[in-house]
Formats: C-alpha cells, structure tokens, sequence
C-alpha cells in the first residue's frame, strides 16, 4: 500500500535539521486533520520509528504547540497554535487595511507613512506608503527596527503593561546615533506624555536627519496592536511641524483601529 501524498511525503525528504522541521510541521498537520492521535499513528503517518514521533511531540508539548488529551495518550492541537495563528491573521487584517489610510495620509502630508506591528523587542513595518515630496524616507518596510529609538516602538513602550515595560527597558538600549534616549529614566519620562498627548516622536534618534511621529492603532477590545508613523528628514519635519502632524497621524491611526473594530 502506497502512503504518497501523506504530510512528511510531500517533497523529497531532507536531512538534518530540516528534516526535524519538516517533520514537526507535518506532525501539526496530521493533529489538524485528525483532530487528535497517538504516538504510534504519528510515527505511522510520517514513517518514523516512534521514539522519532515521540520526541517530535516532546518539542512541540515544550513550545505549547501540542497538549496531551488525559489519560488517553493522544495528541492535539494546543492555545500556542492558536496564539501564532492569531498573530499572523492581525498582521494580515492591518496590512490590507492600513493601505487606503497610509495612502490617505501620506497624499496629504507629502512625507513617507508606514503602518508597523510589534514583534516581541521591536517594531516591524509592514506596509509603506511614500509622500510625493522630493526626497523621502529610507524603506524600513520589513526590518525590525529597536523600540526605543523608534517613534512606533515608542508607542508599543507606552502602551505595555508597566512589568512588560520594566523588562524591556532593563535592557541595554542601544545607541544608534548621538540623540539615541538611552538612559532608561529619561525615556520612562517621554513614554509618560505619549498616551496623552496622542503620538511618540523621534529626532534623528534611529539614523542621523530622519524625524517621525507615530500614533496607536487598536483592536476591537482597545489592544494596541499596530501604529501608524509619519517620517521625513528633520529639515522639513521641524520642531514646530510636529504636532500637526501628530494629530493628523492620530486622526489616521484612529480611522484604521475603526477598520479594525474599535469603537464598535
């Protein structure tokens, strides 16, 4: 009997360490067809020895992929899956709905507009609008970029619980450039005005000329799941232009966290 097309069969088999990813995905699969199975019609499944499915569920029970259902010696599917699962379909939402409301902005202010997500330690651009001025920012679009030398970043800091916060500012924060807030006190005390005052701004503090301001966007229950910036070189985005354009990025942000169910 032919088991061709099973998960681990799909493509020629590697080796190393990519075939124990191979494996553990196809493990995934199996359980999500299943809905629940043991060791031995894993291992079956995938053609393994099952000390081989044994320790590829060890791995994934250790990482809150999979759980154990009892007594019964079974196998499903766990929260940690769902966690990713979640993460990736937020990420997905914000992109595609954040492009009218970049393009909206970055029309009319003429500067650069990114909407960013946060990644653990950093803030991750996902989608980039450009101004139509002459000379416009870097493309940061898919680079983690450090919290606290970025205006995004600042608004996931403010917007943390103060024992995540803690632990991120306990950190050595790195200098990128001379005006780099790196002393923690000082940046506790920029973070305290950002939910008031609407947006976080950076002055040349992630690369030499560049300024941003970046404002919060939100999910249905208030979680702050993305921000919306606004960049441009600090010859045109000077000290007494920036709380118009705060406003105007916080009037953006709050028009995608509507996109996204806020207020509702």
């Amino acid at each position: 009997m032919t088991r061709a097309g099973r998960p681990g069969e799909r493509r020629n088999s590697p080796s190393g360490a990519v075939q124990s990813v191979d494996r553990a995905v196809s493990v995934l699969e199996i359980l999500a067809r299943r809905g629940e199975a043991g060791v031995t019609e894993i291992a079956d499944e995938l053609g393994v020895h099952r000390s081989t499915a044994f320790r590829l569920l060890g791995v994934l029970e250790n990482r809150g992929l999979v759980g154990q259902a009892g007594d019964r010696g079974k196998y499903h599917l766990a929260a940690g899956v769902l966690r990713l699962a979640g993460a990736a379909a937020v990420r997905l939402d914000v992109s595609q709905e954040a492009v009218p409301v970049c393009r909206d902005l970055a029309d009319e202010l003429g500067e650069t507009v990114n909407a960013a997500v946060p990644d653990e330690d950093a803030a991750v651009n996902i989608m980039q609008a450009r101004g139509t001025a002459a000379v416009t920012a870097q493309d940061w679009l898919g680079r983690r970029t450090a919290l606290h030398a970025t205006s995004s970043g600042k608004v996931f800091l403010a917007h943390m619980t103060p024992a995540r916060r803690e632990e991120q500012l306990a950190r050595p924060l790195r200098r990128f450039t001379e005006h780099t807030v790196t002393d923690p006190a000082a940046l506790r005390r920029e973070l305290e005005q950002v939910p008031e005052q609407g947006y976080a701004a950076t002055r040349e503090e992630l690369e030499l000329g560049l300024v941003a301001v970046a404002s919060p966007v939100r999910s249905h229950d208030g979680t702050v799941i993305a921000a919306i910036s606004v960049s441009g070189p600090v010859f045109r985005m000077t000290p007494d232009r920036i709380p118009l354009l705060g406003a105007r990025t916080a009037a953006a942000a709050e028009e995608l966290s509507r996109r996204m169910g806020y207020g509702f």
